[in-house]
């Protein structure tokens, strides 16, 4: 079988095994937060932590929750990290450093999980799964609730209340990612991945060196660092490492679980809000863009464009022979446009355009399909843009789902799109002009070099956690920039988000007319495929031309 029709056949299982899950988890999903009943072991968080699972919250005491819980998160993470060397399974390793303790917290507490350090040599057991493979169900958790509280906002009506953080946070741990991370844990048990609590074993390398290699539990964290987005791996070469990804077929599972949860979200999305149409709108433009990131990632690294790779015959360097370009090139799509992060290939080792690509597909905003909840509100803000665009065509007050979009909504939409760039423009912009941020750049006086510094600021900015490997990140001032740069683009946009959630709640739905633009058909769908595109192409395509398009072309 050629490479093509093995690619093709591999991408055609990953849209079956997703659309046979796609209703019954989205149904799902939407009975859990549309539930009155509390399962007992919550009932008893709920007591313990003198929680009223009754109470409704207005966004802003849902915000300040919100923004509590993280800051906390933020706080036990560092410490961890700090005093890890007194603590048990340490396996003798130090203290980690404080910039680097911090830059690691606010990446795993923001659902980026970007590493400047090597795991398996800097994290012992105990920090690894109490800390890292915990926030890993938090900050993925943390997204999914504000997408609900959004979604509250367009089904609620004269009202200012739009749901309770807590109980939110509860449920979807409890009810959504714990259960489908036990069977995929298993899975990935069972298809070889490593978990135990092995603090290494001595090998013997090709070139006859001895070499330790820790265990751990691998599988458990690999499972819910595929299925809530956050990309973060136990071992320094990611998604790469056979004892991550053993095979073929566990490849395929863990781009399946990074896949599963944003794109079932639509159905939980067009369940509640009482038109399903709405969320196969959606869907089909995430689904659209996704595939055309994915086969044209696919095609710049199955041509190989360069003399070297050309008289080599692909562009292989970099990446796994186990998976080859296809499987590296869907890898590749999938995690930039789900904000995880994960990789089985090195990214800086793409040709010039196949990395553009997966650098501009972050740039989208992460909504292809996004992050656990994070692409889903994302597009969602793009989708009162987009029927204000069209409102502003036909001179008349622009509508989506019954609601009206006013100035007020469309400030908080604008200033949502702006907060993303500003944190990647600027921060890239301070560490282009600093000597010591590009001494730590690889090719410091070339397009590649600059594409290395934009890469690690759009990574960072947009929460998804993927690196080009030319940067040495871990000096203070990557790690402080960084971890700003993490936090302001995770918690800003979502102040903005449950903002408007609390805004659109309080209208009373207006009658759909005639003149009524249709958000359940293709041309809508046509239109937001065209601002997702233009609206990022706009902002970021001035810096691109001096990156990954200068040295392509």
């Amino acid at each position: 079988m050629s490479d093509t029709a093995a690619g093709l056949l591999q991408v055609g299982f990953l849209i079956g095994c997703l659309a046979v899950v796609y209703r019954p988890l989205g149904g799902y999903m939407a009975r859990v937060y549309t539930s009155h009943r509390d399962l007992k072991v919550e009932s008893g968080f709920y007591r313990l932590f003198g929680v009223d699972s009754k109470a409704d919250q207005t966004w802003a005491v849902y915000a300040r929750s919100l923004l509590a819980f993280s800051a906390i998160s933020l706080l036990v993470l560092y410490l961890l990290q700090r005093l890890q060397h007194w603590l048990p399974l340490s396996l003798g390793l130090p203290n980690v450093e404080s910039g680097l303790a911090f830059n690691t917290a606010a990446s795993f507490v923001a659902n980026t999980n970007w590493q400047s350090y090597s795991p398996e040599a800097t994290m012992g057991h105990l920090v690894q799964f109490a800390g890292l493979a915990v926030q890993n169900f938090l900050s993925a958790a943390v997204g999914m609730t504000v997408a609900i509280a959004l979604i509250r906002g367009f089904a609620r009506a004269k009202t200012d209340r739009l749901g309770n953080f807590w109980v939110d946070l509860t449920r979807t741990v409890l009810r959504v990612l714990l259960p489908i991370a036990v069977i995929g844990t298993l899975a990935l048990v069972a298809m070889g991945v490593v978990q135990n609590f092995s603090g290494g074993h001595e090998v013997t390398s090709v070139v006859g060196q001895s070499q330790t290699i820790p265990g751990g539990p691998v599988a458990s964290q690999e499972v819910i660092k595929e299925l809530g987005t956050n990309g973060g791996g136990f071992y320094n070469a990611n998604s790469a490492h056979p004892f991550e990804n053993p095979n073929a077929l566990a490849n395929l599972f863990e781009i399946f679980l990074l896949l599963l949860i944003p794109v079932s979200l639509t159905r939980t999305f067009g369940l509640m809000v009482g038109d399903k149409r709405q969320g196969y709108a959606i869907l089909g433009v995430m689904t659209t863009l996704w595939a055309a990131f994915t086969f044209a990632a696919t095609a710049f690294e199955t041509q190989g464009a360069g003399t070297a790779t050309q008289a080599a015959g692909a562009a292989m360097e970099g990446k796994e022979t186990r998976f080859g370009e296809w499987a590296s090139a869907l890898f590749a799509s999938s995690t930039t446009g789900t904000s995880t992060g994960a990789v089985n290939s090195a990214h800086d080792s793409f040709t010039p355009l196949g990395g553009g690509t997966a650098l501009f597909h972050m740039m989208l905003g992460e909504v292809t399909p996004g992050g656990t909840g994070s692409g889903l509100y994302g597009m969602l803000v793009l989708a009162v843009l987009t029927v204000f665009v069209a409102g502003l065509m036909v001179g008349r007050t622009p509508e989506y789902l019954k609601k009206k979009i006013t100035a007020r909504e469309m400030k908080l939409v604008s200033l949502y799109i702006l907060t993303t760039p500003t944190v990647v423009l600027v921060g890239a912009s301070i560490a282009m002009g600093l000597a010591t941020a590009r001494a730590s750049i690889f090719n410091t006086d070339s397009p590649h070099g600059f594409s290395e510094v934009l890469y690690a600021f759009t990574s960072a900015g947009n929460n998804n956690g993927s690196a080009f490997g030319g940067i040495s990140a871990n000096i203070p001032f990557y790690n402080t920039a960084l971890g700003l740069a993490m936090l302001l683009g995770r918690f800003v946009p979502i102040i903005l988000v449950l903002a408007l959630a609390g805004s659109l709640a309080k209208q009373q739905p207006v009658p759909v007319t005639q003149g009524t633009l249709p958000t359940h058909k293709a041309l809508f769908v046509v239109m937001l495929i065209g601002v997702v595109l233009i609206v990022t192409g706009l902002t970021y395509f001035p810096a691109l031309t001096l990156g990954p398009l200068a040295e392509g072309l």
